[in-house]
């Protein structure tokens, strides 16, 4: 549906002309699992995102729709009543950040109409909630007149996810989604938030979301167990290497120096995943600054083998799935996310990219038994308004 058949369909609750902005969401190409390891990621924001159409009101009232869902009556919210409530769902999220924002000195004369517009599968680990918080951030700086640096929202939509809703999550998501640049991948330490734009000139391809279907079950327990043993892992290094904090700082040579030490080889394994990922994914930023995509995706193929061996949290579907979009021709293809379920991401030809994904669905209704899901997206640059944009 286009952005103005979704206003004139929603003319009533907007009232007037809106402002309207979006939010991307993302994807992180290489360097997963280290992020709590000390090690880099390479995210990049997503041309499938949030969209949010404002109007001002004359009383203190928020009124929240989503058309997403919009067989729901909109929230409605008081400026002055801001904690969390359960009932107020989805609406959380947008809340959690006028409250943070109150926080910081903004009283809310007036208040808004905020109809949201989601192209993200929910559930899918493309940061959708990170995608609406940060939404909602650059909404209240600009309509409130309270500029905040892009650096310090993206903190703000992380507090807001952690402490506010109370999930746990790093900030890699918020970090994308805020700080994304069109045709550029983040190369980002989410200790020290050094990070650097690398250019993703993808030139004759396009970047596949293959959503497997199968929920996340296992990621939370299995998440905690992977810590543990990396915790363990890093113990063992240390009696080696005392000056070594994390395991992404250990070399291969390093590692093989001493893998005799590991008398128990799952943990062996969970650590020689960490060295190579964060090895893997400096050699991704070194491919794709030369423009090697053939190099790009072979690193995507070796990254999804250690994440299904080494660090075992694929699972049947990821691994039909990311096999598949090989043998159909992509580039490169890996689960991406927690794991044990969720989205894989592929580097595909544009000429080939209707063939290789009907191939792949046929592989993937073949094998499993869950209807998959297919997203063509490009880059995109991070949350910003887009109001002049839309109504020209």
């Amino acid at each position: 549906m286009t952005l103005q058949k979704i206003i004139k369909k929603h003319q009533t609750f907007l009232q007037k002309t809106p402002q309207i902005f979006f939010s991307p969401g993302r994807v992180n190409l290489i360097g997963e699992h280290i992020d709590y390891l000390g090690g880099n990621v390479f995210p990049t924001a997503i041309s499938l995102g949030t969209y949010a159409f404002v109007t001002i009101r004359e009383d203190r009232e928020f009124h929240f729709l989503s058309d997403n869902f919009s067989q729901f009556a909109p929230k409605i919210v008081q400026a002055d009543d801001l904690e969390y409530k359960e009932e107020r769902n989805w609406a959380n999220y947008p809340v959690g950040m006028l409250e943070a924002f109150a926080k910081r000195g903004v009283t809310y004369p007036f208040g808004l109409n905020v109809l949201i517009y989601g192209t993200l599968p929910n559930g899918a680990g493309l940061s959708s909630s990170a995608s609406l918080e940060v939404l909602m951030g650059v909404v209240i700086e600009t309509v409130y007149h309270h500029p905040i640096q892009r650096v310090e929202l993206v903190q703000m939509a992380q507090r807001v996810e952690n402490e506010y809703i109370g999930v746990h999550c790093g900030i890699m998501d918020q970090f994308a989604v805020g700080m994304g640049q069109n045709n550029h991948a983040i190369y980002l330490n989410t200790n020290t938030l050094e990070y650097k734009l690398v250019p993703l000139e993808l030139q004759n391809d396009v970047i596949v979301i293959a959503n497997t279907n199968k929920k996340r079950s296992l990621a939370d327990s299995q998440y905690n167990q992977r810590r543990k043993e990396c915790d363990i892992g890093l113990r063992i290094v240390q009696e080696h290497y005392p000056d070594i904090s994390a395991l992404c700082e250990v070399t291969s040579e390093q590692l093989e120096r001493i893998q005799s030490s590991f008398d128990n080889h799952i943990i062996y394994r969970r650590v020689h995943h960490a060295v190579h990922e964060q090895q893997r994914t400096e050699e991704a930023v070194q491919a794709l600054e030369k423009q090697d995509l053939m190099r790009f995706g072979e690193l995507l193929n070796a990254s999804h083998q250690s994440l299904r061996d080494d660090y075992e949290v694929s699972c049947r579907e990821l691994d039909v799935m990311a096999q598949a979009f090989v043998d159909a021709g992509a580039k490169g293809a890996r689960m991406t996310g927690a794991g044990f379920g969720g989205c894989v991401v592929a580097i595909v030809a544009k000429e080939n990219v209707s063939a290789i994904i009907d191939t792949v669905q046929t592989t993937y209704q073949s094998n499993t038994t869950y209807q998959p899901a297919f997203y063509i997206c490009e880059t995109s640059d991070g949350t910003h308004e887009i109001t002049k944009e839309v109504l020209v």
